[in-house]
């Protein structure tokens, strides 16, 4: 099983008892929450309770939807019954018909005639009843499990993109910070060269160059930033090994954009820009891969 499971699956289960048959399907699309729609046949009420309960047992979220179609089986000629009483009536009535000129009736006739012939009732004993209704319920039960089973599918496939990404993040922090050494020397060197090219003769220039330059390097310092996508890489590798991981990813991404941001706003060189901007294009491809994790 993998660590992650997605949120897209579909699953299907079959089941019979006595004249009864049925088939179960049981779909899921991407939710922020868990919400699980049913329909089933009339008169098997108690299916929608159990149906719920047994999503949440097996799902934290996606939008789930759970059909029972069910059918009986149309009964046989020797099942029907003849109403004597109503027989009666009609053969009265069609004898004295028959007196008056008419054509007396067939037999097919008769038995044609509304109330002759008697179907079975549909199931009323509450043991038959409660029995079919347990039975479609086991069904609904591994439709679940197979749609759990494709889930877990989804994720296997989406664990190894989601690995690539994080692992993108963290040689792009180690890029980053390299350049971010780098970027506090090139700033000493430029505002030292303005410096000494406007005021060449200023007297303590070295003294005015090293604090100015100071300050500038404290403003675009991104170690801050650097340190905490540093640790939310961490994070991000750890909950995939904690599923269900999908919210807590999901706010997650927003602090790696959080970071990103500041880097590019703090950022004094073009190499650490350009390091910042391909940084939040990963996280955002990140993000959506992350939007299908459960």
């Amino acid at each position: 099983m993998s660590a992650i499971s997605g949120m897209t699956g579909f699953g299907r289960a079959e089941g019979a008892d006595g004249d009864w048959s049925w088939s179960v399907e049981a779909r899921s699309v991407n939710g922020r929450n868990l919400e699980v729609r049913f329909r089933g046949p009339p008169g098997f009420d108690a299916l929608e309770r159990h149906a719920r309960t047994a999503a949440q047992a097996r799902l934290s979220r996606g939008q789930v939807t759970l059909g029972v179609q069910a059918t009986r089986a149309a009964p046989g000629a020797a099942a029907f019954r003849v109403n004597e009483g109503i027989l009666a009536r009609y053969l009265t009535l069609a004898n004295q018909l028959a007196e008056e000129g008419a054509t007396p009736p067939s037999a097919d006739g008769l038995l044609s005639l509304r109330g002759v012939l008697e179907a079975p009732e549909e199931i009323d004993e509450p043991d038959a009843r409660a029995a079919v209704e347990a039975a479609m319920a086991i069904a609904l039960d591994q439709a679940l499990d197979a749609l759990k089973l494709s889930r877990d599918r989804e994720g296997a496939q989406l664990l190894p993109v989601i690995t690539d990404f994080i692992a993108r993040i963290a040689a792009l922090v180690a890029q980053a910070e390299t350049e971010a050494v780098a970027q506090t020397i090139a700033i000493r060197d430029r505002f030292a060269r303005r410096m000494t090219e406007l005021a060449p003769d200023a007297p303590g220039l070295e003294d005015r160059i090293f604090l100015e330059a100071a300050s500038l390097a404290t403003r675009a310092d991104v170690r801050e930033e650097l340190d905490r996508l540093t640790a939310h890489v961490a994070s991000a590798r750890t909950l995939l090994q904690q599923p269900p991981a999908g919210r807590k990813l999901d706010f997650l991404m927003q602090e790696f954009m959080r970071e990103a941001n500041t880097l590019c706003s703090k950022s004094a060189t073009t190499a650490l820009t350009g390091i910042g901007l391909e940084l939040k294009a990963v996280i955002e491809q990140l993000r959506e891969q992350v939007q299908n994790v459960e």
